[in-house]
């Protein structure tokens, strides 16, 4: 099983030729195939289609002033972004731009919890991130 998650997340990777290989994201998005495929044996795999569409569109379920990803992060996930409620730089969100970006497992999920509840309302699931960590890999 490791080793089809770990396939299906450099195919991801594949899609993306700015994206520079990591063996710590590639084992972060193995985790996160692995939890999908768990919850849904009939999960096809992450999709930079999805991700995209998480990150640019505005939500409904969470904190007003926090609508979408792209408040902080900037339409342009190569561009630094700005916390709003503090003015302090937030690095680019593109592997191609920041190649460190989704590759520490503790702070992945540490934003991705904090994010997902002020943009969505709620938890990201397994494949939402692994759809974003997807779309950020070919930035």
């Amino acid at each position: 099983m490791r080793a089809v998650c770990l396939l299906t997340c450099a195919a991801v990777l594949a899609l993306a030729p700015a994206a520079r290989a990591d063996p710590a994201r590639d084992a972060i998005l193995a985790d996160y195939l692995a939890q999908a495929k768990a919850a849904d044996a009939g999960f096809a795999g992450f999709a930079p289609e999805r991700g995209e569409t998480l990150f640019r569109s505005r939500q409904g379920g969470g904190k007003p002033d926090t609508p979408a990803c792209t408040t902080c992060h900037t339409e342009k996930p190569s561009a630094v972004g700005e916390n709003i409620r503090t003015g302090k730089a937030i690095e680019p969100m593109a592997v191609s731009t920041n190649p460190k970006r989704f590759t520490n497992a503790d702070d992945v999920e540490k934003w991705f919890g904090r994010n997902c509840r002020e943009v969505l309302g709620r938890e990201c699931t397994a494949p939402e991130k692994g759809d974003f960590i997807a779309f950020m890999a070919t930035q």
